[in-house]
Formats: structure tokens, sequence, C-alpha cells
């Protein structure tokens, strides 16, 4: 798979692995979710599906109670989610997805952040058709875990593909059946690592060594602004 793929890696797992940065991003997405549609998630999707994302990145009961009281309250009456969509260094495609409750700031920042990159924002919609949502969930093979009977099985919770590197693998579905692939996973007994909502691009790129050093630099920039929550690009 080549440095590049380990360069990829190796920051991934460097940013997922501080909670400091996950709980609060999950926190504002259960915390919107639950102003939108209320407080109930047997009768909010999009809650429920924050709820299941949260759950399995171990993120405590009592967090996520917390941030669907601040929906009942006025801290998380002016949240909305808002996404931007840029050309980085080198011609690199990006998708941010933000939660804000000031979109003049966040507009402003994350713009910032691009042109100091060499790169600009794009209209809004300019990539949407590039990049596919799914759900993508992280999970070590259990051992002797028949990777053909399970796929199997999780087809009809929405299972389309399995990647797997080595003891990890990396289920893919379509993103409205994230609560019901979790779910799914849940109910058999299989440790998830992450589970995510992603943007994939459709036709990804490779990019050298010294181009993934320029790249990183915005996007480090991105993941640390408090109102972003995802960085989605076309690397390969």
């Amino acid at each position: 798979m080549g440095r590049a793929f380990e360069y990829r890696r190796a920051a991934k797992e460097k940013r997922w692995a501080n909670m400091s940065r996950i709980f609060p991003k999950i926190s504002r997405t259960i915390t919107v979710a639950a102003k939108e549609g209320g407080s109930d998630p047997d009768m909010n999707s999009k809650l429920r599906l924050a709820i299941n994302m949260a759950k399995a990145n171990n993120m405590p009961k009592d967090n996520i109670e917390a941030a669907i009281k601040r929906a009942e309250g006025k801290d998380g009456a002016d949240y909305v989610e808002i996404s931007y969509e840029g050309k980085g260094p080198h011609g690199v495609l990006v998708f941010v997805e933000c939660a804000t409750d000031n979109t003049t700031r966040t507009v402003a920042n994350v713009k910032s952040y691009f042109n100091k990159a060499n790169g600009q924002v794009v209209p809004s919609g300019s990539l949407e058709f590039l990049f596919n949502r799914k759900t993508v969930i992280e999970f070590e093979k259990p051992s002797g875990l028949n990777m053909d009977e399970l796929e199997f099985e999780l087809i009809d919770s929405g299972l389309q593909e399995f990647d797997i590197d080595g003891n990890t693998v990396y289920a893919y579905g379509d993103y409205t059946n994230f609560g019901t692939l979790v779910k799914a996973f849940e109910e058999k007994g299989i440790a998830v690592i992450s589970a995510q909502l992603e943007r994939i691009a459709t036709s990804p790129l490779e990019f050298s060594d010294e181009q993934l050093v320029d790249i990183q630099k915005l996007l480090d920039k991105l993941e640390d602004d408090e109102d972003v929550q995802n960085v989605f690009t076309n690397i390969a």
C-alpha cells in the first residue's frame, strides 16, 4: 500500500486517538439533533443515529445525557449544521462538515485555513457528486470468525462490503443504515473500534509524501477548529 498509505493511517489514528477532541464534537452532534427533532431517540432518527455513534466510540452515558439536556436549554439553541467544500494544496478536494452557533466566525475561519494553504473554498454543491456518504465501522477480526458467513449475515442490516487490512476490518454500508449496522454488530457481540458517517471520494487520487505533508497542515488546521465536526478528502 506504500508509504503514503502509512502516513495517512498514522495521521488518522493520531487524530482519532484524542478523546478530548472526539467527545466534544459528538456531543455537539447530539445537541443539534435533539434541538431539531426532540430529545426522544425513538421519535428522532437523527438523534438515535448520533447516540449510536457516541456509543460506538465509547462515549460515557453521562456525556450523552448532558448533550441532550443542553438542547433543552439556551446552550444548544443556536447550533446549526453547515458544510463547506474546497480545493487545497496540490489540488486535493476537501469536504468540511461543521456544527456552529456563529456561521460568520466559522466561514471566516474555514476560508482563512484554505487561503493560507494556497487553496480556496468553492461554491456549495461543487463537490457533492464527487463523494458518496457511507457508514464505516472499524473492528478487529475476532479469532476464528468466518468473514464470508459474517458478510452474508449482515447484508440484511445494510452491509455492502468489507475491506480487510491484516486483523483490522472496515465494514461499509449506505449512510442510512448506520444505526442498523451498529446494532447488528452489538447483537453479534463484536466489539467496534469506531463507527462513523464518512464521505468517500468516488475518484480518489494518489499524492506524494511531500504533497501529503502540505495537505496534512491544512487538515490539522481544520480539525483543530471547534466548529468543525468532520473533514473528508479525495486522497486515495
